[in-house]
């Protein structure tokens, strides 16, 4: 009885470590502080830290699991990957950054979105909510 309950908690311990984390082709990247810099010249290191940050949180990434994010990577396939157990997103899976997007920096994500949206393109929009220039 005792071995069947730890070997129940073993693997509902493996998958919730599993399912926090940043699928591998993320993962195992290096940190893209630079391609974000290189990308956003104009931008501070905090407003691009504070974006993945939000981005981060309403996907439940890890505080440095989001600095292997890259300008280039679409939103759709980051919650693809997150999400992969279900092959398509949907509007639930979408909801956490809508929220935060709109609780931050009161930009509506309804209102950029499209399916081959960036998360560069996303921090530009932010930017440009907040008045600053992203490039």
């Amino acid at each position: 009885m005792s071995l069947l309950l730890v070997i129940i908690l073993a693997a509902l311990s493996w998958l919730a470590f599993h399912d926090w984390q940043l699928p591998n082709a993320l993962r195992y990247r290096p940190f893209q502080g630079r391609v974000w810099r290189s990308s956003f010249p104009s931008a501070s290191r905090k407003d691009i830290r504070e974006f993945l940050s939000v981005f981060g949180a309403a996907f439940s990434f890890g505080d440095s699991e989001k600095l292997h994010l890259r300008p280039d990577d679409q939103v759709l396939g980051v919650v693809r990957a997150a999400r992969s157990a279900r092959w398509m997103p949907d509007a639930s899976d979408i909801e956490p950054l809508a929220r935060a997007l709109r609780e931050r920096y009161d930009l509506r994500l309804d209102e950029v979105w499209h399916d081959g949206l960036t998360l560069g393109g996303l921090f530009q929009r932010v930017q440009q909510a907040r008045g600053k220039s992203a490039v």
